[in-house]
C-alpha cells in the first residue's frame, strides 16, 4: 500500500484539509480526515492538494511533438504520453488536424499501438479526437483548407477532380479506424452534415460541433441528430448575438451537449468562461488546452501543426501569417488559471479538468478522488503547480527534489 498524507484531498463535493488517502494496488482504498507520520510507505504532503488525474479531450502536441510528425519520433502518441504526466496529464485523447487519408491512418495506427498496453511512466491513450476533414472553410482557422472536405460528397461519392484525395477516403479511415476513433468534430450545416452525424454516431462515435458558422436551428437540429460535444466554444464560430445566438447558444441552451473550453485566458476571456459555467454547470463543461507541439516549450519556439510552421507567443500559437493555431497551455496552467483567475473552487476546477472528461468519454472509475476509484491522482504544491503524478497507483512523475 502507498499512503499519501497530511495533504488537502480535493473531493468531488468538498475539500478535505487536512486528509489521507491510501492506495491499494491500482484503486483507491481510502479517503479519510486527519493526517498520519511519515514512515514506511507513507509520504506527507503538508500545505499540498490532491487532485484526480487531468483528462485532457484535445491536444495536438508537447514539447516539439505533434500527432501527425513524420520525422523524429517513431510514434508522437507513444512519445506525448510519456511526457504529459509531468503537466498532471493521466489520460488524453490524441488530436488532429484536418489530414490526408494516409497521415490519418498513420495516426490511428499509432494510437491502437499504445491503447492497448500502457507504456511505463506514460500517460493513458484514449481513442483520438479528430478535428475532421468535415469542417467549414470560413471557421478553419489553421485547419489546412486543401484537405477540407463537405459530408455529402463522403455520403455520396462521386469522382472529385482535381482533388489529392476523396471525401470518401476520409470516412472510410475513420471507420476502419474502429476503437481508435473517439470524438468526430465537424460542421453540421454543411451539405450532408446532419445525415455524416447519424451516421457515426449509429456507429458509437462521439460527434462534436465546432469550426461551424451554424445557425442556432442548425445546431439544434445536430443534438437532435445526436451530437453530444462542442469543441472549443466560442473558438472557431459565429460570436453570440443576442438575436442571432448561433452556435454557441445552442450549445449553452442544451443540457445534452457538453463544451470544451479552452482555459488559457486568451482563446475565451475568464468573464466568458465563468459565463458558459453558469449557463451549463460543471457537468457539462470540460477544459482542454488544445495543446500544440510549442505546449511546454518557452515563447519564440518554432514547431509543426500538422506540417504546417507555427511558432509560440507568450498568448498561443500561431502561424506565420499570424492566425491562431491552437494554444501552447497545458493542464496544470489551465487549473491554476480556473482557480486563481477565474475564481473557481478547488472542487469545480477538479471537475471540468477531471470528473466532466471521464464521465462524458464513459471512463468507469475515473476522474475524482472517490473509494474504489482508479488511483489516477496529483499531487499540488501551495502553487498549484505538479509535484508527483499517480497513474493506476504507480508513482509516473515526481518534480526534482520530491522525496
Amino acid at each position: 500500500m502507498t499512503t499519501l498524507s497530511g495533504a488537502a484531498l480535493v473531493l468531488p463535493d468538498r475539500t478535505l484539509t487536512p486528509g489521507t488517502l491510501v492506495i491499494d494496488g491500482d484503486r483507491i482504498a481510502d479517503l479519510r480526515a486527519g493526517s498520519v507520520p511519515a514512515g514506511d510507505g507513507v509520504s506527507t504532503f503538508p500545505q499540498h492538494y490532491i487532485v484526480p488525474g487531468f483528462i485532457d479531450v484535445h491536444v495536438h502536441g508537447i514539447e516539439g511533438l505533434d500527432t501527425l510528425d513524420t520525422a523524429g519520433e517513431p510514434n508522437p502518441v507513444a512519445a506525448m504520453a510519456a511526457k504529459l504526466p509531468k503537466y498532471g496529464v493521466t489520460a488524453f485523447c490524441p488530436t488532429t488536424v484536418a489530414c490526408a487519408p494516409d497521415a490519418l491512418a498513420r495516426v490511428l495506427r499509432a494510437v491502437h499501438a499504445v491503447r492497448g498496453a500502457r507504456a511505463p511512466r506514460a500517460a493513458r491513450v484514449l481513442p483520438a479526437h479528430l478535428e475532421s476533414n468535415f469542417i467549414n472553410p470560413a471557421f478553419c482557422g489553421a485547419q489546412p483548407v486543401a484537405c477540407l472536405r463537405t459530408p455529402r460528397a463522403a455520403l455520396y461519392p462521386s469522382r472529385e477532380h482535381d482533388r489529392q484525395f476523396q471525401a470518401a477516403e476520409i470516412l472510410a479511415e475513420i471507420e476502419k479506424g474502429g476503437a481508435d476513433v473517439g470524438i468526430v468534430t465537424l460542421a453540421p450545416e454543411l451539405e450532408g452534415g446532419i445525415d455524416l452525424i447519424r451516421r457515426l454516431v449509429a456507429q458509437g462515435r462521439r460527434v462534436s460541433l465546432g469550426h461551424s458558422g451554424a445557425t442556432f436551428e442548425q445546431g439544434q437540429e445536430a443534438i437532435a441528430a445526436g451530437a453530444r460535444h462542442a469543441t472549443h466554444l466560442f473558438n472557431r464560430m459565429p460570436p453570440l448575438g443576442h438575436r442571432e445566438p448561433g452556435l454557441v447558444g445552442a450549445v449553452l441552451r442544451s443540457d445534452q451537449i457538453a463544451a470544451e473550453l479552452i482555459c488559457d485566458g486568451y482563446h475565451v476571456h475568464p468573464a466568458l468562461v465563468r459565463t458558459a459555467i453558469a449557463a451549463k454547470g460543471t457537468s457539462r463543461i470540460m477544459a482542454i488546452t488544445d495543446g500544440t507541439a510549442l505546449s511546454g516549450l518557452p515563447p519564440g519556439s518554432r514547431a509543426s501543426l500538422g506540417g504546417q510552421a507555427i511558432v509560440a507567443r507568450e498568448s498561443a500559437a500561431f502561424l506565420p501569417d499570424g492566425t491562431i493555431a491552437g494554444s501552447v497551455l497545458t493542464m496544470d496552467r489551465a487549473f491554476r488559471m480556473l482557480v486563481r483567475e477565474m475564481g473557481l473552487s478547488l472542487a469545480e476546477a477538479a471537475t471540468i479538468c477531471a470528473t466532466t472528461p471521464a464521465r462524458e468519454l464513459g471512463l468507469a472509475q475515473q476522474g475524482e478522488l472517490t473509494r474504489g476509484a482508479i488511483a489516477d491522482l496529483v499531487v499540488l504544491d501551495d502553487r498549484l503547480s505538479v509535484v508527483q503524478t499517480y497513474i493506476a497507483g504507480e508513482l509516473v512523475y515526481s518534480r526534482s527534489g520530491t522525496p
